[in-house]
């Protein structure tokens, strides 16, 4: 592991995580949420689980969370962001196939940010749980944006996600046609926890969601 700083502009500089394994095919650019950063346990185990895999990642701060501060960065600093840390993983990865996305908040940023200019290089994006709406408040408005998005999308959604209810992600998705694939995780919430009458362990749906992720890296490398 390789820590490094990266500039988002004159006045913004933030943390990053490069992980390259020696046998890299690819390299996850990884933006975490609004409540914990770089250094959550989730954001460990899901680079970790990708170094296991072949796929490199960079993992980075957001200023917001870089200056100690609890309340999310605008739309317009967040995707200068997520641009700058994509910039930095081309630089660092030169020649290797990108991909980008993150959980939550993450997810969202990187999605505007490809939505409103290509991210150069990026192949295609990953939602660790897409925050389709509102906890508990139905809305697909914050999806509007997916439809200006060209590259393929891969939707990592529990299916007890107070964010992203089941039944409307499935149709967001389907709306978005053949460069957008949905992998349900049951009983999995917006954390990717399950409860332990599930008969499944956290441990499990990590697995299953990295599996998923490789799958999915694979498919667009090979098309």
């Amino acid at each position: 592991m390789e820590r490094i700083c990266f500039e988002v502009n004159e006045a913004q500089r933030v943390s990053a995580l490069l992980e390259v394994p020696p046998s890299a095919r690819a390299a996850f650019v990884l933006a975490h949420g609004a409540g914990a950063g770089m250094n959550h346990p989730f954001m460990d185990a899901v680079a970790l689980g990708l170094l296991e895999r072949d796929v490199a990642t960079l993992r980075y701060q957001f200023p917001f969370m870089e200056n100690g501060s609890k309340r999310t960065d605008l739309p317009a600093l967040a995707q200068a962001t997520v641009r700058a840390a994509v910039d930095e993983a081309s630089a660092q990865l030169f020649g290797m196939p990108l991909f980008a996305g993150g959980k939550s908040f993450g997810a969202r940023m990187t999605s505007h940010a490809q939505a409103a200019q290509p991210l150069p290089g990026v192949r295609g994006i990953a939602f660790l749980g897409f925050p389709l709406h509102l906890a508990d408040r139905p809305s697909t408005v914050r999806s509007q944006h997916l439809a200006r998005v060209t590259c393929p999308m891969l939707f990592l959604q529990g299916t007890r996600d107070k964010l992203a209810d089941t039944t409307l992600v499935e149709s967001v998705v389907q709306s978005l046609g053949a460069r957008a694939t949905l992998e349900s995780i049951d009983q999995a919430d917006h954390a990717f926890h399950v409860l332990v009458r599930s008969g499944r362990t956290d441990a499990q749906v990590l697995q299953q969601m990295l599996d998923a992720l490789a799958r999915w890296i694979e498919g667009v490398l090979r098309a």
